[in-house]
């Protein structure tokens, strides 16, 4: 069974080939733009020639990497949108009582409008339409 499937190795090791010289190139290229900047420039980095190998062992690396850390947000994504979906079913829908947060929530809010409504008092005296 395994040698049924050769092929499809041969084609991946020639996709990897060509990424890695495509990737090859690029950075070799990006070597080359920042060498031939002037030492005063503020973009120019201080690369080592050394790193141009490491291109083509880090990059599928990098895939892995990239790769399972989106099939981990999107898991723990789905695991939340599934564990807060339960919860909203599972949850009573009605209190008959304020919690301690919609107190809370209530008390600020009320501060905020008696502030409010002294400040237009106060300042819009004239167009306010009310005695004070």
């Amino acid at each position: 069974m395994l040698l049924y499937h050769i092929n499809s190795i041969e084609y991946l090791c020639i996709g990897t080939l060509i990424i890695s010289l495509l990737l090859g190139v690029c950075v070799v290229y990006a070597y080359s733009v920042n060498s031939q900047r002037s030492e005063d420039d503020v973009e120019k980095k201080n690369y080592q020639p050394g790193t141009i190998i490491f291109t083509f062992l880090t990059w599928p690396l990098f895939l892995i990497a990239f790769i399972s850390l989106f099939l981990i947000r999107a898991l723990s994504y789905g695991f939340f949108f599934i564990l807060f979906t339960i919860f909203l079913i599972i949850l009573p829908r009605e209190t008959s009582e304020p919690t301690w947060l919609e107190k809370a929530a209530a008390s600020i809010g009320e501060t905020l409008l008696q502030a409010n409504t002294m400040l237009i008092k106060l300042f819009l005296r004239p167009w306010a339409n009310e005695p004070t």
